[in-house]
């Protein structure tokens, strides 16, 4: 692993058919630059982390590595997970171990027989092997999954069987087993807990490698990044912001404001000189009209002075609209599309909206409970606690989607249930898009597209089936569910993942706004920090440790 590698792409451009992605892209990453690479989903983040990876080539431009025999790593998002491979592939896979010793036995077949070329192939193959740590890779699995809490026995499971907790903190494990000398994360945020997101900052701080990562967790890249870089999407290029989060943020709405200013100036220096072409166009064309025709007038130095003096204005009018011509043009700063976010609100439920008396659930081998709890019409609850506590499994306890093996359980007749669960399913099956909006809304077609087309779900998306929807589109499309519907209870658990920053921050207007329950699960710390919240739960293990009133302002 060297420290000293450097990635430089330039004039980087792709196009899909006719829709440009990039256009003359240029990003350097140096050594100890962490990037967080921004823009609003489907501007061509994730899509230039795989040209940078090496993964698609791009229309145009170059990437390249200095030393050349640098190893750059792209880590994309993997919410499926796979039924045919093994934690332990999955490890080899995704810190390059498995390719690199591929390449070196076939080297090493090569040097056996006396191919031409084979001993550079494996000495080749040799340096990248022992380069990106396969050498003890084995012996470092051990000690990164006891340090994450996680059994060795998971080696030989199947991704598929691993509960979400496992899966998040596996990935967090291939991140921390690799040793590339450049790293593009993609969403390396999503799924995990406070734990892991503390595990994962310290580990990216203690990077020497340079590094370029997609994040919507708004924490996370206030505290790690050193650079942010910010996708167009209009221009479809790529501005870079050095200083940190914060700095982005300020010098960014610094920026916008000074684009606004100067096409403000500009539009109203058009605007004079138009106004005043115009009035001197008229009083020209009313003067030479009345000279013209002004019988009284009977010396003719008289009237073609007057007529004269009409031309002047004429010319100076035709002056004033050269001046106006002479203008640097600046053009009005577009305003980007913004997820307008509200929730339907039914009637008012019951004072009781769900309760739980030594109420016991299983879930595999995890046992919740025994939990006694009652949530009230109105609370806003934040349920926290690490990956695996049961929080997901307490949500479904709670609205009756689990039966109890224990205890008994109670759901507010009067309630109303608006719910993004963490997987995005309710709509996901064969139909289309459109088709599965308007069965569950009972909206025409009409009304149906043009709500949809609010959540940038447009006319390319409304035919396609719903489970070809990427994560973000799917998110936006049940939040469009629940703006279509009414609820009284609205349950929402990790609902920034796979939403851009502008969209999250649209959620937190709406919640505010939202006048019913909130049941909140979400390791989002700043979505916690901005929320108002009545109440925070706590749990650990599948018991409640923590159940607290919140002071409200």
């Amino acid at each position: 692993m060297s420290a000293h590698a450097s990635l430089h792409a330039r004039s980087i451009a792709l196009s899909i058919g006719k829709a440009v992605i990039l256009d003359k892209v240029d990003l350097s990453v140096s050594p100890g630059w962490r990037v967080g690479l921004v823009g609003p989903n489907g501007v061509g983040k994730s899509t230039l982390l795989r040209i940078l990876g090496g993964q698609l080539r791009a229309d145009d431009g170059t990437v390249a590595v200095a030393p050349p025999q640098a190893i750059v790593g792209y880590l994309p998002q993997e919410p499926e997970r796979r039924a045919d491979e093994t934690v332990a592939e999955f490890l080899v896979r995704r810190t390059g171990v498995g390719a690199a010793s591929t390449e070196l036995d076939a080297a090493t077949a090569d040097l056996a027989t006396s191919a031409d070329g084979a001993d550079d192939r494996y000495s080749d193959a040799l340096e990248r092997w022992l380069a990106i740590g396969a050498a003890d890779f084995d012996a470092r699995v051990g000690e990164v999954l006891a340090d994450l809490g996680l059994s060795e026995r998971l080696l030989d499971q199947t991704m598929d069987t691993l509960s979400g907790g496992e899966a998040a903190r596996c990935s967090l494990a291939s991140l921390l087993l690799a040793r590339f000398d450049v790293f593009l994360l993609d969403e390396p945020t999503n799924d995990l807990d406070l734990d892991g997101l503390a595990r994962l900052e310290a580990w990216v701080l203690g990077l020497q490698a340079g590094l370029v990562v997609v994040s919507h967790d708004r924490e996370f890249l206030r505290r790690v990044v050193t650079h942010v870089a910010e996708i167009d999407e209009f221009t479809h290029d790529i501005t870079v912001f050095a200083g940190g989060w914060d700095a982005y943020l300020a010098e960014r709405d610094l920026a916008a404001q000074h684009a606004r200013e100067r096409y403000e100036e500009y539009a109203e220096k058009k605007g004079a000189l138009a106004g005043r072409a115009q009035r001197e166009r008229e009083w020209a064309n009313q003067g030479l009209g009345k000279a013209k025709n002004d019988k009284s007038e009977k010396d003719k130095h008289i009237r073609n002075y007057k007529i004269n003096q009409t031309e002047q204005l004429a010319g100076k009018a035709a002056r004033t609209e050269k001046m106006m011509e002479r203008l640097e043009v600046v053009e009005e700063p577009r305003e980007a599309w913004q997820l307008k976010l509200t929730f339907g609100e039914a009637a008012r439920s019951g004072a009781v909206v769900a309760r739980l008396q030594a109420a016991t659930a299983w879930a595999g081998d995890f046992v919740l409970g025994p939990i006694d709890l009652e949530i009230g019409a109105g609370e806003r609850v934040a349920i926290v606690g690490h990956n695996g506590s049961g929080k997901s499994t307490l949500l479904r306890l709670l609205l009756g989607r689990v039966e109890p093996t224990a205890g008994e359980t109670y759901l507010g007749p009067s309630v109303v249930v608006g719910e993004l669960e963490q997987t995005r399913l309710q709509l996901a099956d064969q139909r289309t898009v459109l088709e599965a909006f308007m069965q569950a809304t009972q909206m025409t077609i009409p009304d149906a597209r043009t709500l949809l087309a609010k959540f940038g779900i447009g006319a390319s998306e409304v035919n396609r089936p719903t489970t070809s929807l990427s994560p973000g589109e799917r998110t936006r499309l049940v939040l469009a569910l629940l703006m279509a519907k009414g609820t009284n209870c609205l349950v929402l658990d990790e609902p920034t993942n796979h939403l851009d920053l502008a969209a999250i921050e649209q959620l937190e207007i709406a919640l505010e706004a939202f006048g019913g329950t909130v049941l909140l699960v979400t390791h989002d710390r700043t979505l916690l920090a901005n929320v108002r919240l009545t109440r925070r739960i706590e749990l650990d293990q599948g018991r409640i440790v923590v159940d607290e009133t919140l002071a409200t302002v």
